[in-house]
């Protein structure tokens, strides 16, 4: 049985769409904090299992009759960590027999901007050290996240970030989704390590040459200095600690952080994962 945490997020819900399609709901189990927003999943005969990261008692009931986890990353920063390790652990003393995890796709660790995304690597250490086998699946950072990146008004105004020319393999979470599904679903329980990437990278410089030619609107990049972007950022009284994990983010992309790209999304898929063109026209249905 395969449970996947996070069951009602975006990409818990679509890893669990694309699973069963691949194999009976009875081999399937969500952990989810309020099983009313689970309805779905219950209709589709996924069997729910309430709980959390921070309840050590309701890990230990969760992972009861599982053979394998999906363990998606938390979104709490300040405490993931020792969350995931709850995870690991209660996956361990139930006898699982493989954790996945769904880390990222960067190219140095020693060297990132942004230290939260040390959560990650550190999460890598702790399961490779439990004596567990498992899946690290390195993902890239989602297409669908440039909406946010570049802002509501980019028709308007353009692209202003101070990414250089740094580019992103960019893959779509759905093609992420489907791709981990296929993983989990066979048949062993070997230690694998899947870095989880678009087959091209771009810079913003190509997001804004490919919005302009989707819409026929003129979408213009400028990169600028991080320092002229904080004083953006300030000016919409966002918190100082918020400006600085938003900078770092940015300065790491400029860096060639998530320049990388493999084949493991596309032998995962059997097919191309979707291009920069492709997702963006999804995204903004154009």
């Amino acid at each position: 049985m395969i449970l996947v945490t996070g069951g009602t997020g975006q990409l818990g819900v679509a890893t669990l769409n694309f699973l069963l399609k691949k194999c009976p709901a009875s081999q399937l189990a969500a952990l989810v904090r309020d099983s009313g927003k689970a309805a779905d999943l219950i209709e589709k005969g996924v069997a729910i299992r309430v709980g959390n990261y921070d309840d050590t008692a309701s890990l230990d009931e969760a992972m009861q009759g599982i053979d394998k986890v999906l363990l998606i990353a938390g979104t709490d920063e300040d405490k993931r960590v020792q969350q995931h390790m709850n995870v690991i652990d209660a996956a361990k003393k139930a006898g699982v027999k493989v954790v996945a995890y769904t880390s990222r796709a960067l190219k140095d660790r020693h060297t990132l901007a942004n230290q939260l995304m040390q959560g990650h690597f550190q999460t890598e250490d702790y399961l490779m050290q439990s004596g567990l086998n498992y899946v690290l699946f390195r993902n890239i950072l989602y297409m669908d996240a440039i909406p946010q990146f570049v802002g509501p008004t980019v028709f308007e105004t353009g692209i202003r970030l101070p990414t250089g020319q740094g580019k992103v393999a960019f893959a779509l979470r759905n093609d992420m989704a489907e791709a981990m599904s296929a993983a989990l679903v066979e048949d062993n329980n070997d230690t694998k390590i899947y870095t989880l990437t678009g087959s091209e990278s771009y810079s913003f410089n190509d997001v804004a040459a490919t919005l302009t030619d989707l819409s026929g609107r003129q979408v213009a990049y400028e990169s600028v200095e991080p320092s002229a972007f904080e004083q953006q950022l300030k000016a919409r009284a966002l918190p100082g600690v918020v400006i600085q994990r938003i900078i770092g983010f940015l300065t790491d992309i400029a860096n060639g952080q998530e320049e990388e790209v493999s084949t493991d999304l596309e032998k995962l898929l059997g097919r191309k994962p979707a291009l920069l063109s492709e997702g963006l026209k999804i995204l903004y249905n154009v």
